[in-house]
């Protein structure tokens, strides 16, 4: 294989050139293969391995743990892209190309949680990039992740666009009969074309709801993250319809819907995309985000509004623990829904 030979020891010699290791600490090599073209991997050893969230933060768990980062799915959209300037790297196409990879996160993992003063606390994968990213299909990071927190009886969930999932079905089956296992599937966009143009490096909605599809014929519950819903290209009635009866009709017990948040990283280089793809939707997108990263709490009433009745129609709208869930992600909501505002189309 290209890649025999490429040892996690092979020293900082390894590194490419211009890379300060100062900014990356832990570098042991950078990688490049004809595989992933374009795309360069700066394998790290972690210290740790597992990520406090801030007590401020409104997510339901107070652990995470990232195996990588940068993110191959190159969604437009990304949250996250923001985090790669802490590596003195840019939000665009750096974070699309420049992945770090965490080469001994599950081993860190399992000294960390063997610890006696670990609470067993919930513990979150999918929360900044996606851990089921292509790349994990040559790393294999993830199975080691999985027996570490199952192992140590350390609940956790998983939130993905990543159809790699399914060959970790099995060993997720056997971690459910000892710890509580929550697993979620992000899909936001229906058509095709739309999709590849937003989320270049994702499989399409038709692979992930057969994820779904096959989560539920393991015997597992699964949550469908319809996230982000971006104003005008998939806020449609139509649009959304067609969406959740898929979700359901793939064995979905729960949705949630969120809309699109910009943060700064995330916005930039959405907005460049919107302007070269949509700009008719310039002035749009300039009036709700205008607030900032959030959407304005007039378009949030408005889609909460029509979403509901949508959900209702096809059984997506029990509580996560009715649909038989742990409800990790439902909670995961960046800023509150208000009920009693009204859209004012004039606004947008």
């Amino acid at each position: 294989m290209r890649w025999d030979g490429q040892k996690v020891d092979a020293g900082e010699g390894g590194a490419l050139p211009g890379l300060d290791l100062r900014t990356l600490p832990g570098l042991v090599r950078s990688v490049r293969t004809p595989d992933f073209a374009g795309v360069t991997f700066h394998e790290v050893l972690s210290r740790t391995a597992l990520n406090r969230v801030p007590d401020a933060s409104a997510v339901p768990f107070r652990w995470t743990v990232n195996p990588m980062r940068g993110c191959l799915h190159a969604c437009t959209y990304c949250f996250a892209r923001g985090t790669h300037r802490y590596l003195d790297l840019d939000a665009g196409k750096d974070f699309d190309t420049e992945i770090v990879v965490k080469t001994n996160v599950a081993e860190v993992l399992r000294a960390e949680v063997a610890r006696p003063s670990w609470r067993r606390e919930h513990v979150a994968l999918g929360t900044n990039t996606d851990p089921y990213q292509r790349a994990e299909g040559r790393y294999a990071l993830m199975p080691g992740i999985i027996e570490a927190l199952a192992g140590s009886g350390t609940p956790l969930s998983v939130l993905t666009k990543g159809t790699l999932l399914r060959r970790d079905l099995p060993l997720l089956v056997e971690a459910a009969r000892d710890v509580p296992v929550s697993l979620a599937v992000s899909v936001a966009v229906l058509d095709d074309e739309l999709q590849q143009q937003l989320e270049p490096g994702t499989p399409t909605a038709r692979a992930r709801l057969s994820l779904v599809r096959a989560i539920r014929d393991a015997g597992l519950p699964v949550h469908v993250m319809v996230a982000p819903v971006l104003p005008w290209l998939t806020d449609s009635t139509d649009h959304l319809d067609r969406l959740f009866a898929a979700v359901a009709d793939a064995g979905a017990q729960h949705a949630t819907v969120l809309p699109l948040h910009l943060r700064p990283g995330a916005r930039e280089w959405f907005l460049a995309w919107l302007a070269r793809e949509r700009p008719d939707l310039v002035d749009g997108y300039d009036r709700v985000y205008r607030g900032g990263s959030y959407a304005l709490a007039e378009y949030r009433a408005w889609l909460t509004a029509r979403v509901r009745p949508l959900l209702a129609r096809h059984g997506l709208d029990r509580a996560p623990d009715e649909a038989g869930g742990t409800g990790r992600w439902e909670a995961a909501r960046d800023v509150p829904h208000p009920e009693s505002a009204q859209l004012q189309p004039s606004l947008f």
